[in-house]
C-alpha cells in the first residue's frame, strides 16, 4: 500500500486560497480545498477531531456493525474543452499520467472505439520521458473514452461526448483517498486555511472552514457513462502484466513458476494461424486486402527457425484480437522467407539488403524497404502502430497512378481510386516523409510523385459528367464531402490545404441536387459490410465545408473571394427547403460579416427575418416552446445537442440580439427598425434582465421615437449592469442614459 504522503504528491496538489473575516482555528466543519477526493475535518469539543474519507450508513447485527457507504470513494477523471472551429484535429493534454495504466479511445458515430495505451504513445512523442504532462493530437471524433486500469483487474471506464468544435481536451486523473493517517496540522493565518500532513509543510491537505468553502464550478464537463469493469480489454489489448515479464526472452517453465494473484486473467486467446506460402508467387497471390512482408536472410543460418518464431509471436498476438471471431481490421499483413529461388526477383528489382525487408502490396509492387531483421521490426507490424497506414498510403497512390493513366480505365475505376484515396486513415503523427536518410534501418517508402493539373483535370472531368445522374453514387458523394472539407485525395496526395474551387462548387450542386436520396441511402452505405464509411446529413456536411473554408487560404487565394458562390450555395439549399438549423447558423455566422455594397446589412437581415419568421416569431406559441419545438429536431451529432438545451437557448437570444443591434449601427439599415424591436424583446423573453439586451432595445425605442419608454429600458440596462459586463461597455450604457434624459443622444 502507498503512502500518505505519496498519495497527497500524486493527486492532492493545488490549493485554492481563500480569505474570511475569521484568523484563529474554531471549533467547525472544514472541507478540503484540493482537487480530487473531498476530504472533512471535523474539529470538536474537548479537542477531539474528525477526519472524514467516507461516509455512509450502518447497521448493528448482533454483536456486528455493518457499514455501508452511500457514495463510494472512487478514481474519477476530469475534463477540460477548449473549442475552436479552424482546428483539424484535437489535442489532448494528458496530465501527469506517470506510469498508471490509462488507455484513451475514440469513437465515430457507432464504429468500434479506437485505443491506445498511453505509454505506448508517450514512446512516440515524448521517448525520454523528459515531460511531467503528456500533449499528443488524436483525429476528429464523436466520443472520448478514458480507462484506468489498476493491479487487480478491474478498469475505470468513462466515456465522454466531444463539442462538434473542439480543439483541445485537457485529462486530469483524481486518486481516491487512501490509507490510515499519522499526522499534524496547522493553520496559515495569511490564508486562512488548515494545512495537514505527515511532515509539516510538506504536500499538505488544505482545508476551509465549511462556511468559506467556495461552491463548485458549474463548468465541470459531466461523463456520459462511467463504469468500473473486471478484465476490461479490447481487439489486441496487451496483458496489463505480460506472461514473460521479466525473462529477458529466455524459455520459462510454466509449472516452476508461482501464480501471481494479483495479475490480471489474460482475455481469452484463439487458435490464429497466418498462412505462410513456400514461394512468392503464392504468397502474392493470397495476400488480398493485405500488404505481405518478405524477409531476405540467406547468410543466416538460423534464419527460417527465427522466422518461425517470429510467426508463433505474431499468431499468438492476433489470436489475443480474435477471441471472439475474426476480425480483419487486425490482420494486416502476411509473411513470407525469401529462398534462392527468389534470387532473380531480387536482382530484379535491385534489392541487396541481406537482412533486409520488402513490403508488397496484393498485386506484387514494393511499397518499402528496411536493411533490418524481421524481429526488429516487429513492433510496426501491429495495428496500433502508424506503419501500416503509411504504406497504404503508398499503394493508395500507386493504385491512383495507374488507375489516371489507363486509358482503358472505366468511370467507376476512377471513382474507386479517388474514394480509396479521400478516405485513407492517416496516423496523428504522420509528417509525409517518404525516406529516412538519418537510420538505414528505417522504414524508405516508395516515392510516387502525382502532377497537381492532372490530378485537378481528372477530378473535374468525373464531377461533369456525372451531373446528369438521377441517383447519387454513394462512392462518389464519400469522395466529395471528404474534398470539400479538405480532408480528402488532394490533402492525402499532396499535404496542402485548398481553397474551394469551380470543381468543388460543382461537385456541392451534385450534393444538393441528390441530398434527398443520400439522406435515404446514407445510412445502409455506412453499414456496408466489409467496408468502413462515414457519410453525414449531406447539408450539415455542407454549411461545415462552407464555413471552414472561409478560415482557409492557400496559394495566395483566401476562402474569402468565394464570397459570392457560398452565399448562392446556401441560397440553394435554404430555396430547395432543407435549411436545417446547422445550415442557417453557419450561413448567419458568414453573411452576418458580409456588407452590402451601400455598407449595409441588408442581404443578411432580410434572410434572418425570414429564419425569425418562421421558426421563433412568438405568434404560434411562447418563445421557450418555439425553441423547444426546434431543439427537439436536432441532428444528434449537432454540436448544441452535445451542449444542451441551454447553450441552444443562449445562441438564439445572442443571435437575434446581434441582428438588431446592426440597426442601431447602421443608418442603411433603418427599414428594420420595427422588426429590430421585435428581436430584440425577443432576445429579452427568452434571456430575461440581460443589461447588453436592454441597451440594445432602449436605443431602438428611441430611433423610433418612443423616448419615454427608451429611458425606462435604459434605467434596467443600468440597473442589471453586473462584473460580468465589461468596463468600457458599462460606462457607455450609462452615458446612454445620461444622453436619452437630457435629449442629446
Amino acid at each position: 500500500m502507498r503512502t500518505f504522503i505519496w498519495s497527497f504528491s500524486v493527486f492532492f496538489c493545488v490549493i485554492l486560497s481563500s480569505f474570511s473575516q475569521v484568523k484563529n482555528i474554531e471549533k467547525a466543519t472544514y472541507l478540503s480545498t484540493n482537487k480530487g477526493q473531498k476530504i472533512k475535518l471535523n474539529l470538536l469539543d474537548n479537542n477531539k477531531y474528525e477526519l472524514v474519507f467516507y461516509s455512509g450508513d450502518y447497521e448493528i447485527k448482533g454483536d456486528s456493525l455493518l457499514f455501508s457507504q452511500k457514495i463510494k470513494s472512487e478514481n474519477t477523471f476530469d475534463v477540460a474543452f477548449t473549442t475552436d472551429k479552424k482546428a483539424k484535429k484535437i489535442k489532448i493534454k494528458f496530465l501527469d499520467p506517470s506510469y498508471y495504466s490509462f488507455y484513451v479511445g475514440t469513437q465515430n458515430s457507432n464504429n468500434p472505439v479506437q485505443y491506445q495505451k498511453i505509454t505506448d504513445i508517450r514512446t512516440k512523442v515524448d521517448p525520454e520521458w523528459t515531460q511531467t504532462n503528456l500533449e499528443f493530437e488524436v483525429d476528429k471524433a464523436d466520443y472520448l473514452y478514458l480507462v484506468y486500469e489498476d493491479y487487480n483487474g478491474e478498469s475505470k471506464l468513462t466515456k465522454f461526448a466531444l463539442p462538434k468544435d473542439v480543439s483541445e481536451v485537457v485529462v486530469n486523473y483524481q486518486l481516491a483517498a487512501l490509507d490510515d493517517l499519522n499526522i499534524a496540522g496547522f493553520f496559515d493565518k495569511k490564508t486562512n486555511e488548515l494545512k495537514i500532513s505527515e511532515q509539516k509543510g510538506k504536500n499538505p491537505l488544505v482545508f476551509l472552514n465549511e462556511k468559506d468553502t467556495p461552491q463548485a464550478s458549474a463548468s465541470k464537463v459531466i461523463p456520459l457513462e462511467s463504469q468500473t469493469i473486471s478484465n476490461w480489454t479490447y481487439p489486441g489489448k496487451q496483458p496489463l502484466i505480460s506472461d514473460d515479464f521479466g525473462s529477458k526472452g529466455e524459455v520459462v517453465d510454466s509449472a516452476a513458476v508461482a501464480v501471481d494473484a494479483y495479475a490480471p486473467p489474460a482475455p481469452p486467446k484463439s487458435d490464429f494461424k497466418l498462412r505462410i506460402e513456400n514461394n512468392l508467387k503464392n504468397a502474392v497471390a493470397s495476400t488480398k486486402n493485405k500488404l505481405l512482408v518478405v524477409y531476405v536472410d540467406s547468410k543466416n543460418p538460423s534464419a527460417k527457425a527465427d522466422f518461425d518464431t517470429f510467426i508463433k509471436e505474431q499468431e499468438a498476438q492476433l489470436g489475443y484480437t480474435m477471441y471472439d471471431g475474426y476480425h480483419a481490421e487486425y490482420d494486416l499483413f502476411n509473411y513470407y522467407l525469401a529462398s534462392e529461388q527468389d534470387k532473380k526477383w531480387l536482382k530484379t528489382n535491385k534489392i541487396t539488403d541481406n537482412p533486409g525487408l520488402i513490403v508488397l502490396n496484393e498485386n506484387g509492387e514494393i511499397l518499402a524497404t528496411s536493411k533490418s531483421k524481421l524481429a526488429e521490426k516487429q513492433a510496426q507490424f501491429n495495428y496500433y502502430d502508424g506503419f501500416y497506414k503509411k504504406a497504404q498510403r503508398v499503394n493508395i497512390l500507386l493504385s491512383f497512378d495507374k488507375a489516371v493513366k489507363n486509358k482503358k480505365a472505366t468511370d467507376a475505376d476512377l471513382i474507386m481510386a479517388f474514394n480509396k484515396a479521400a478516405v485513407l486513415e492517416m496516423p496523428y503523427d504522420y509528417d509525409y516523409t517518404e525516406t529516412s536518410e538519418e537510420n538505414p534501418e528505417d522504414f524508405k517508402l516508395v516515392k510516387v510523385t502525382l502532377d497537381k493539373k492532372t490530378v485537378s483535370q481528372t477530378w473535374k472531368k468525373l464531377i461533369e459528367a456525372h451531373q446528369k445522374d438521377t441517383k447519387p453514387n454513394m462512392y462518389l458523394v464519400e469522395t466529395i464531402l471528404k474534398e470539400i472539407k479538405n480532408q480528402g485525395f488532394y490533402k492525402q496526395f499532396f499535404n496542402e490545404d485548398k481553397v474551394l474551387t469551380d470543381t468543388d462548387f460543382l461537385a456541392i450542386d451534385y450534393l444538393i441536387k441528390h441530398a434527398d436520396a443520400i439522406e435515404t441511402e446514407r445510412v445502409v452505405f455506412n453499414e456496408k459490410e466489409g467496408e468502413k464509411h462515414l457519410v453525414g446529413n449531406v447539408v450539415a456536411e455542407i454549411t461545415s465545408a462552407l464555413q471552414q473554408n472561409t478560415y482557409i487560404e492557400a496559394d495566395g487565394v483566401s476562402g474569402e473571394a468565394n464570397k459570392d458562390k457560398t452565399i448562392s450555395v446556401y441560397k440553394k439549399i435554404i430555396g430547395s427547403g432543407k435549411g436545417n438549423f446547422e445550415c442557417y447558423r453557419n450561413y448567419f455566422a458568414y453573411l452576418s460579416e458580409v456588407e452590402d455594397k451601400d455598407g449595409s446589412n441588408t442581404s443578411y437581415l432580410k434572410e434572418f427575418s425570414s429564419y425569425f419568421n418562421a421558426n421563433l416569431a412568438t405568434d404560434k406559441g411562447s418563445a421557450i416552446e418555439r425553441l423547444d419545438e426546434m431543439y427537439a429536431t436536432l441532428d444528434p451529432i449537432s454540436d448544441y445537442s452535445y451542449n444542451g438545451w441551454n447553450a441552444f437557448k443562449e445562441y438564439h437570444s445572442n443571435l437575434c440580439n446581434s441582428a438588431a443591434w446592426t440597426v442601431v449601427l447602421k443608418p442603411g439599415n433603418a427599414d428594420f427598425l420595427k422588426s429590430a424591436i421585435g428581436w430584440s424583446e425577443y432576445s429579452l423573453a427568452v434571456t430575461k434582465n440581460n443589461p447588453y439586451y436592454l441597451d440594445t432595445l432602449a436605443q431602438l425605442y428611441y430611433k423610433d421615437g418612443q423616448k419615454q419608454k427608451a429611458v425606462e429600458t435604459q434605467r434596467l440596462a443600468v440597473k442589471y449592469l453586473n462584473a460580468e459586463v465589461e468596463a468600457e461597455t458599462a460606462v457607455e450604457i450609462r452615458e446612454t442614459l445620461t444622453k436619452m434624459q437630457d435629449g442629446t443622444y
